[in-house]
């Protein structure tokens, strides 16, 4: 009897080994090769970086920031395994002993629930395997973790599993989950935290530390008991941790610099370029910003627009909700849901109204009281250009129920104020209202086209839209420099006259006579070029296009990079009415800027993938003046090597193309530095610098207000105006609306950086003239003024009548047809 049940326990035992073999050499061949564990790609998202390697911003469905098992501090490793799978380092993938105690609760309560999974199993059903739970799949995994075990070491298996888990709130990997719950590295975690983060993996949004508090403390508190149990921890460190309070909140993405329409035009270039793959496959774009000047761009634009809301009034609270006296945080909360803070401004209830200050509430801030000071802007806007009286009480701006925005006006130094008045100078919270008004801003490197600092409107939450890139608008006065280059290569000097007097166009087609006006309505007759363009006179730049033929300038601005084909073929060309975006018109500066080359704006400095394998640099035309000095033989070397050697640095890989002359670009640029000096931009004095170049621009009706300046280091161009063209209103031109943003951007982009001055070209020669006839002046004249002219344009030496008493007005002969 004995030998028949052993005979039959033996026979069992075969025919077990015997169907288990079956089983596995059936599931083997589905299995997929265990080795391509090796060379995993883990989804990581698309990151965009500054030049200086600041996080812009990141794309992807899933937040992960890969770690070596080296980075993984010993407590977190620790915890998971108390968590997960305390005998990992000691079972060989598969812990028979919990796979046992899982089939007895399966027995018991038929039921089938996942457990016994080791972190191998887990690994290999993440990485290979469906989530659904069934015997066969559990068999794979079963096979898949006994066959990962003699591929990988513990620590190779360790590291995956820890950079694949989803530990909720799209963050997969603990480095991805730190930073989401904690804001924090790995290294940076408390004992408490790395216990949170383990105990994640089980339920995810069930025991979350943000959606669920009191669960994952519990849970928590669970993973702390089994790191005691397990000797990971003392009693001290368990009692304290297992006290600790909650600290998880959500983290954003750690934006460092805030270039948003930037990084929206590096997701579009890459998804053009790589499709989908983009977002999963760990890509870092670093791009041309400068995070520094990119900081003060975003001020820039947000002040200006700040400031010109101001001036024309206060259109009111947003919203208003009722709320009652028993209302709690709660409550207030509540009425907030849905407002965001926008360009630094904090939306706000209002909670109480004194006579001259109000008490509002705000979510970052908690309650606030903003004192009569940051209220008494608030004069009710009546129209445009109509503001109603100054408040005399709080109640006139302000009541319960209202929300608002609110601003925090920083404490201004004053060396001279006394200790008693330390309040008068503090800084403190003021009434605010988002700007309706918009603007843009783009600076670029003049020598290369990379753009360094990019605001395409006042904040991108509020609005996706890219001004730099996408807003057609007409330039006013500030194309005029491309035209007067044109008139500088066809012959004139900036000593030659056009007459400023009132002109009439009545030709077929138009619904009424066309008569332009200079913007102050008055003419100043006889006028020298460069007095024109620092003044903008508007009839001066129409019979100066006139002169030269408008098909001529339409071919000549090709050179700045504006196609003929998308100007108009009449003479509002002279004054701006072409369509024009701000990167197309910065561009165009740059020619001017960098002495006359044509370099294309660019943003992508180079793409790296996950393993920091270069996929793209960029390789831009950049300026090379030596260049141009170095003549090639027949076999196209250089021939002129002495030239060659003289050079400080490599000539680039594509030099740029000179589509102006130096002579010109020398003689614009200081026309240019007359506008900032005695002009249109006489503002950008308080710079305190004297290489500075450029010039405003107003349309019609000023509905859209420019400045585009530069020095040789950077050129910029900024707008602003309503996306729903109407004026701006009365004198907002380019010198009020734009200038203030342009100047405050440059006072700090341009900080610590010496003045620069292009060579003047040999060409050129500079000397004593009459600035009424723009002839030569004698050694006595006792109002003469300097003026350059290239070589051959010297103007013969005057006599003693002036242009403006010549009966003919042409004071100087070089071009007689000037005047019109």
């Amino acid at each position: 009897m004995l030998r028949f049940a052993f005979y039959s326990l033996l026979l069992g035992a075969l025919l077990a080994l015997i169907a288990a073999a079956a089983l596995i050499g059936h599931i083997l061949p589905q299995l997929p090769p265990v080795e391509s564990l090796r060379e995993v790609q883990l989804q990581t998202p698309l990151r965009v970086y500054s030049r200086d390697m600041k996080l812009i911003a990141e794309f992807g469905e899933k937040r992960r920031d890969p770690v070596t098992i080296e980075e993984v501090p010993l407590m977190l490793k620790q915890a998971f395994l108390a968590a997960e799978d305390d005998r990992f380092y000691h079972h060989p993938g598969v812990d028979w002993m919990a796979i046992a105690r899982a089939a007895v609760e399966l027995v018991s309560t038929r039921q089938k629930r996942q457990g016994g999974s080791t972190i191998t199993m887990q690994v290999a059903r993440n990485f290979f395997l469906t989530p659904e739970k069934t015997y066969e799949r559990k068999l794979k995994e079963i096979v898949l973790a006994v066959v990962i075990e003699r591929e990988l070491s513990k620590d190779e298996i360790l590291e995956l599993y820890l950079n694949k888990i989803f530990l909720g709130h799209r963050a997969y990997g603990v480095g991805a989950a730190a930073q989401v719950y904690y804001g924090a590295t790995l290294d940076e975690l408390t004992l408490p935290e790395a216990a949170m983060i383990a105990g994640l993996p089980k339920a995810p949004s069930r025991t979350n530390p943000i959606s669920n508090p009191e669960a994952a403390i519990n849970r928590r508190n669970y993973v702390l008991g089994r790191m005691l149990k397990l000797g990971y921890i003392d009693e001290s460190a368990y009692a304290a941790a297992s006290a600790a309070p909650n600290t998880a909140e959500w983290h954003g993405q750690a934006v460092e610099s805030e270039a948003s329409h930037v990084a929206e035009m590096v997701r579009e270039k890459l998804v053009e370029e790589y499709g989908e793959r983009a977002y999963t496959a760990g890509y870092r774009v670093i791009t041309t910003i400068d995070s520094r000047l990119q900081e003060a761009a975003t001020r820039a634009v947000q002040g200006a627009l700040i400031d010109y809301d101001r001036r024309h009034g206060y259109r009111g609270a947003e919203a208003h909700v009722e709320i009652d006296a028993t209302a709690d945080e709660a409550a207030w909360r509540a009425a907030l849901r849905g407002y965001g803070t926008r360009g630094g401004l904090v939306p706000a209830l209002v909670t109480a109204v004194a006579e001259q200050s109000i008490d509002v509430w705000t979510r970052e801030h908690g309650a606030l009281s903003l004192p009569w000071e940051g209220i008494t802007w608030a004069r009710k806007q009546l129209g445009t250009d109509a503001r109603g009286p100054r408040p005399e009480k709080a109640t006139e701006v302000a009541t319960v129920g209202d929300i608002v925005r609110v601003s925090y006006r920083a404490a201004e130094a004053k060396d001279d104020a006394p200790a008693e008045d330390a309040a008068a100078v503090a800084g403190y919270w003021q009434l605010a209202q988002l700007p309706a008004v918009e603007g843009a801003l783009v600076s670029l490197d003049p020598e290369d086209g990379a753009i360094r600092a990019l605001v395409g409107g006042f904040d991108y939450a509020r609005s996706k839209f890219n001004r730099v890139t996408q807003a057609e608008r007409q330039p006013g006065s500030n194309f005029k420099p491309f035209i007067y280059s044109a008139a500088l290569e066809k012959g004139f000097t900036a000593a030659s006259f056009i007459n400023d007097a009132p002109i009439v166009f009545d030709a077929p087609g138009l619904e009424s006579a066309w008569r332009p006006e200079n913007y102050s309505g008055n003419y100043y007759g006889p006028t020298r070029l460069r007095e024109a363009l620092t003044k903008s006179r508007n009839l001066v730049s129409i019979r100066l296009l006139r002169a030269i033929g408008i098909d001529y300038a339409l071919d000549y601005v090709q050179r700045f990079g504006f196609p003929a084909d998308d100007l108009p073929h009449n003479l509002s060309l002279a004054l701006g009415s072409g369509e024009v975006t701000p990167l197309r018109l910065v561009s165009g500066y740059a020619v001017l800027a960098n002495g006359g080359y044509r370099v294309e704006p660019y943003f992508i400095a180079r793409i790296e993938d996950e393993e920091s394998n270069e996929l793209f640099a960029a390789r831009p035309a950049t300026v090379c003046r030596v260049c141009e000095r170095v003549t090639l033989d027949e076999d196209g070397e250089p021939s002129d090597l002495a030239t060659l050697l003289s050079m400080q640095t490599l000539p680039p890989e594509v030099p740029a193309e000179r589509v102006i002359t130096a002579e010109n670009a020398w003689i614009m640029t200081s026309i240019m530095q007359d506008v900032i000096r005695y002009g249109t931009g006489r503002r950008a004095l308080s710079l305190g610098r004297g290489d500075l170049a450029g010039k405003t621009g107003t349309t019609n009706d000023q509905k859209d207000a420019w400045f585009s300046g530069f020095n040789h280091r950077l050129v910029t161009t900024v707008w602003v105006g309503f996306d729903r063209v109407q004026p701006l209103g009365r004198r907002e031109t380019g010198a009020q609306a734009a200038l203030p943003m342009w100047i405050d951007y440059m006072k700090v982009a341009l900080e610590d950086v010496p003045e620069s001055t292009m060579e003047r070209p040999a060409g050129l020669v500079t000397v004593r003239i009459d600035p009424d006839t723009g002839l030569l002046a004698g050694a006595n004249h006792p109002n003469a003024i300097f003026e350059s002219f290239r070589a051959a344009q010297v103007p013969p030496r005057g006599d003693t009548t002036s242009a403006a008493n010549d009966e003919s007005g042409r004071g100087q002969p070089l071009v007689p047809e000037q005047l019109f």
